[in-house]
Order: structure tokens, then sequence, then C-alpha cells
């Protein structure tokens, strides 16, 4: 169970809050700066040595399987121009990971999506990365880099957490429990999206997680809950009352991308960041 590989993905959702421009492009394909949001992800997964992306797909978002493809026409009409180096990281990606894809048929839930990759994971400890939470951090291991780490040690699932202010803690699945360290809370309560005077902390879920594979089961026979969605905080609540779920406050930057606002301020900051490299 130690040797991870695959990370999975879901990338189903309409993206309504960035109509029109979601209308027939998927919002995990809208550029910061010049490289789409998706790729961050992957490049993050594969820093962390998760080197099988999976995808739980929908209906329109073919461009992300095109973009996970080599473009031979492109490269063609490129080929021997300073053009060619803008395409040397998505290159590299393509050599180094393999990619398969499954379609989320209806749009139940992070805890569904996570479920209809049950076939392309298999039986064996996954990553999750949510495109929207863009996670970047300046020195030392990435985030989902960080978290391997964290389950290798502990042999459970890692959830990723931060402060979040009051008035935004009605947004997360928010958890509560026993401290072990600084970064690290053995997790014994959680609730999604709570009334923020009913919220049992500030420590919002990102979207990172390391599941073991016992989570299809639990989320299998989880109860559809808020807006009658199947939540992943539901089945993760379960697992662990029944066994042990680590919450980690991780080292780096997370950018809510699901946000115009986020958006733009992700831009701004990967544009400088860029710039004086």
């Amino acid at each position: 169970m130690s040797n991870i590989q695959k990370c999975l993905f879901p990338v189903a959702g309409y993206g309504t809050r960035f109509l029109p421009a979601t209308k027939a492009m998927p919002k995990e394909m809208l550029p910061v700066v010049d490289k789409p949001l998706v790729q961050y992800g992957v490049e993050e997964a594969a820093e962390g040595g998760l080197n099988k992306i999976c995808f739980v797909t929908g209906r329109g978002k073919r461009s992300i399987e095109d973009h996970f493809d080599i473009n031979y026409e492109l490269e063609k009409q490129i080929a021997g121009t300073g053009k060619e180096v803008a395409l040397s990281g998505i290159r590299d990606l393509i050599d180094q990971c393999s990619f398969a894809y499954t379609r989320q048929r209806e749009m139940l839930g992070l805890g569904h999506a996570i479920l209809t990759g049950r076939e392309i994971i298999g039986d064996e400890a996954f990553g999750v990365i949510l495109s929207d939470d863009l996670c970047l951090v300046e020195e030392g291991p990435g985030v989902m880099a960080q978290m391997i780490r964290l389950y290798r040690q502990f042999r459970c699932s890692i959830i990723a957490i931060e402060e979040v202010p009051k008035e935004r803690i009605s947004k997360y699945g928010v958890i509560a429990g026993e401290a072990i360290s600084d970064d690290l809370i053995r997790v014994t309560d959680m609730v999604e999206k709570p009334d923020p005077d009913e919220a049992p902390s500030n420590y919002g879920i990102i979207g990172r997680y390391v599941l073991t594979p016992d989570i299809f089961n639990i989320i299998e026979n989880t109860v559809p809950g808020l807006n009658g969605e199947v939540q992943i905080t539901d089945a993760l609540l379960k697992q662990a009352r029944e066994g042990c779920v680590i919450a980690y406050k991780f080292k780096g930057r997370r950018i809510d991308c699901g946000s115009v606002e986020g958006f733009v301020e992700a831009t701004n900051y990967c544009y400088e960041k860029f710039r004086n490299n």
C-alpha cells in the first residue's frame, strides 16, 4: 500500500461560475498565465511520484484528453522554431505519465465522482487533486508529495486543511480532532458546509486527498447528504470513526480558482512569479 502511483482528477463539473467562458471550454482548461489549470495539478501529482493520472470526466471535456496527447500537426508547424520550448513542459508530462479516463454521467457530488473512478483506480491507495485548488510551494516538495510522505508514515487516509476565516467557513468541509503535532490532527468530526456559528473548528478541507481503497465501499454505502449529493466528508467521517483519518496543515499557498476572484489572484501571482524567474 505504500507505493502509490495513481492520482484521480474529478473534472466533470460544469464550471457555471465562469459562464459564458465555460459554455464550450472546461473550466480546468482555463489558462493561469500560459498553462491550463489542470496541468498545474498533474505536474504536482507527477512531482509526488503519482504518474498514473486518472480523470473522471463528463460531456464537453474532450479538450482535456487532447491536451495530454501529442498534436502532430502543431508540432510539425513549430518544429525548429523558438516556439518549441513552450511545449517542453507538457511533452515531459506526456512522456512521464500515463492517462486514463472514465465518465461521470450525473453530477451527484464529489463522493460520487470519486466512486466513479473506482474501476480505473482498483484496490490501491490513491491521490485526489481538485484542479480548482491551485497549490503553490516556493521551496521544497509540493503539497501532494508532502501528503504521500505522511501516508507512508501513517498508512491511512490523509486530507489537506487550512485555516479559514469564519465568514467563509460555510463553503468548506470542516474538521475537528485531536492534535498529533503542530501540523497534524487525527480527525474525530467532520461537517460539510456548516453554519459559521456551528462549525467544529476553523479548519477547512481543501482539494488534496490521499485515500485508502476501503473508501470506495464506504462511499457506496453513504446516504446522499447536503443538496442530495454524496459527500466525501460523510464517507471520510465514517472512515475516521472506524479507523483513522489524518488532517494535515500543508506547507505552501493555496488559491481557490473555483471563483473568478481567486482565478484572477492566481493569474496575477503566477505572472509575477514567472516574470521574475
